[in-house]
């Protein structure tokens, strides 16, 4: 079977290795002529960003970058980005990397034309009405990662640097216009990137399939989203060079995020304040709370878990589920507390509090309260 394909959901995806080198075709389809491609520090002076600023500008689009992205981008990012693409006189936006560089690179594209300050549009009931549409710029959007899928997504995380709170702006024209998905563009991710970042998918799946709200296309597509995870990332955490694997994770990135409008829960719940308080990788930390979320929802999802066990061909239904969880991580070398993530003796008072207005709450099949978020933070300390 061929791993390559052209997709039009949820949007028009590139799909295949090698694909970067429709990158000007792609901005051609998004009617970009002079693209800034935002990325992260990290990424700025590898290879594949070269090889695409190098493409970008054989066709005559330029060669433009910015690169001011932490790891969990803010506001200050933010400004930046939209002042480089201001004084560039851009008109559309290559977002490249994993989640940071493709958040904060829609982002800009949404911002850059906006007159109101950024917190007015955070996803609170119909706050996105108040952006100019018309004003915000195409978006091409070239995933390097398999994990946060948000080359799929209508939204963008974004740190509150004065409260270290992580808000979602969203609208939706913030869904990229043009996805390409090459998988050859991941090859080089380290393992442990390659571990937190396939665990993030994963997350992604296994929330909005216990999430109690009705979608099931949603519910297909998480589940065969963890078929591929579970199928291919360890193959692509022993031999990075396995393109299939890395093709199948990339799949399975873009799957989970498509699914997660269905909800997500308490994984990430905490995984976010934790992330915006001490800086941890946010696959990573995910896969930390996943074993301790799972006990706690089990009067909710057991029977639910069950189903997905044996379609997964994991013997013991939900108990067999929550084992299999436990040996992924362990063989993927993820810490079992935040304390091997280097978050010592941490405000549990402040993350709680930080959990129970995460919009992820929403979507946990138990409700969260002060004292039951507490009890479940404990147990990951």
């Amino acid at each position: 079977m061929s791993i390559t394909a052209n997709w039009s959901y949820p949007t028009a995806i590139r799909f295949g290795a090698g694909r970067i080198s429709e990158i000007a075709d792609a901005c051609a389809a998004a009617g970009i002529k002079k693209p800034l491609l935002i990325t992260d520090r990290g990424l700025a002076d590898m290879a594949i960003t070269t090889k695409t600023l190098d493409l970008l500008e054989a066709a005559g689009l330029g060669r433009a970058i910015f690169a001011d992205v932490d790891p969990n981008p803010n506001e200050k990012n933010a400004e930046a980005g939209v002042k480089a693409f201001r004084e560039g006189g851009h008109d559309g936006v290559v977002a490249f990397g994993g989640g940071s560089g493709l958040d904060l690179g829609k982002l800009v594209a949404f911002y850059a034309g906006q007159t109101r300050p950024l917190w007015d549009f955070e996803d609170i009931g119909d706050w996105w009405t108040r952006a100019d549409a018309d004003a915000i710029a195409p978006i091409v959007a070239v995933p390097t990662t398999a994990g946060t899928g948000s080359e799929v997504g209508r939204a963008s995380v974004i740190t509150n640097s004065v409260t270290a709170e992580k808000k979602i702006i969203f609208h939706p024209k913030f869904l990229p216009s043009v996805v390409i998905c090459d998988p050859e563009l991941t090859v080089g991710m380290p393992k442990f990137i390659t571990a937190g970042t396939g665990l993030d998918a994963f997350a992604h799946c296994v929330e909005a399939f216990c999430s109690p709200h009705y979608h099931p296309m949603s519910q297909g597509i998480a589940l065969e989203g963890m078929r591929l995870v579970k199928e291919y990332l360890p193959r692509a955490y022993a031999d990075g060079a396995d393109i299939e694997a890395r093709a199948h994770m990339m799949s399975a990135a873009a799957m989970g995020a498509t699914a997660f409008q269905k909800g997500l829960g308490a994984i990430h719940a905490l995984s976010h304040p934790i992330g915006a308080i001490y800086h941890t990788h946010h696959g990573t930390t995910n896969a930390v709370c996943m074993p301790a979320v799972l006990q706690f929802n089990k009067p909710a999802i057991a029977d639910r878990m069950e189903m997905a066990a044996n379609y997964l061909g994991i013997i013991g239904g939900f108990d067999g589920f929550c084992s299999y969880v436990d040996e992924l991580n362990a063989s993927l070398g993820i810490p079992k507390t935040l304390s091997g993530l280097g978050v010592e003796n941490p405000d549990i008072d402040r993350i709680v509090a930080g959990a129970l207005i995460d919009p992820s709450t929403g979507g946990n099949p138990i409700n969260m309260t002060a004292e039951n978020t507490k009890e479940l933070l404990l147990k990951i300390v």
